[in-house]
């Protein structure tokens, strides 16, 4: 039975999930794309299924014109929907592992490149489970750059960032996060050792914003800017488990949350002052946690466990 969508038009507060539906046995990554709209209190509203895609949908995000953007980096597709929930005509933006996005003051767009090089370091016993597409035409699954594109799909500008690949050797800029000055590019390669900065305007690479220990058992997950130019800064250790920090942009810790269990991957802030969304790769939940208590306000369960990959809210 084919999937039908049940998308409502977008309210303010409305939150957005990209969960996949996991269905195929070959590979764990891959199945039917599902984007699940919940209401501002994480009721669940509808469901967007996707077509044309593979694997995860993960970076949703809303553009300045209230477009929701969103991305299969396996499936080389970039997604747009407007506040009606209805797919925008594609736009071919070049057969690339995007999987987010920032938007600058002149109106051009960053595409953060998901992947990297051609090696997978996982050992034998620890395999895979998926398999990543290549650049048509080449052995490499990507080259971990950012390029900055006009939103109608000329290519401005590739930046060469530097990129950590990951535990796994394969993962290029996994997330980014524009700084208010409209030059700082903050990145990460997640279950990397650094948090990397670049300056697109003199393009050039900036010394990491945070650097840890090789070896020490703690990675870097995310970095996402707040409205204040303040930085939000996930990690996980193999000891003490995933943290959550506040940070300001020079890296100097404001406050710092423990967070409960393993595989907290992707967080925003939400509309609600002093509360942000975070979801759980691992499990599929989505949560609310409040910053003045560090407590978790609300949870729902996208039913689908390694799947979770993108969160955004409706501006309105």
């Amino acid at each position: 039975m084919a999937n039908v969508s049940t998308i409502k038009p977008f309210a303010k507060g409305d939150i957005l999930v990209g969960a996949t539906l996991l269905n195929r046995a070959d590979d764990d990554h891959a199945g039917d794309g599902r984007i699940i709209q919940y209401d501002s209190n994480l009721n669940e509203k509808g469901v967007l299924w996707t077509s044309g895609t593979t694997h995860l949908i993960a970076g949703l995000r809303f553009g300045p014109d209230k477009t929701l953007w969103a991305f299969d980096c396996n499936a080389h597709a970039v997604l747009r929907y407007g506040p009606d929930g209805q797919e925008l005509p594609r736009i071919s933006f070049g057969a690339r592992s995007f999987s987010n996005i920032n938007f600058t003051a002149d109106g051009s767009v960053l595409l953060g490149e998901h992947l990297v090089g051609n090696t997978i370091k996982l050992p034998p016993e620890r395999p895979l489970g998926t398999t990543l597409a290549k650049m048509p035409g080449s052995d490499r699954f990507g080259d971990g750059h950012v390029f900055r594109f006009t939103p109608d799909g000329k290519l401005l500008k590739e930046y060469a960032t530097e990129t950590h690949g990951g535990m796994a050797g394969f993962l290029g800029v996994t997330t980014a996060s524009l700084a208010p000055d409209d030059r700082t590019l903050v990145y990460c390669s997640e279950t990397g050792t650094r948090v990397f900065q670049y300056d697109i305007v003199a393009d050039r690479q900036l010394p990491d914003l945070i650097t840890l220990q090789p070896g020490a058992g703690e990675m870097a997950l995310l970095a996402q800017h707040l409205p204040d130019g303040t930085l939000l800064y996930m990690k996980a250790n193999f000891k003490t488990g995933f943290k959550l920090d506040h940070l300001q942009p020079n890296a100097e810790l404001i406050k710092s949350w423990d967070l409960p269990g393993p595989g907290w991957a992707t967080v925003i802030p939400l509309q609600e002052p002093g509360v942000l969304l975070l979801g759980n790769f691992f499990t599929g939940t989505v949560a609310k946690l409040d910053m003045q208590s560090g407590a978790i306000t609300a949870r729902a369960e996208t039913g689908v466990k390694r799947s979770l990959a993108g969160l955004a809210q409706y501006p309105g």
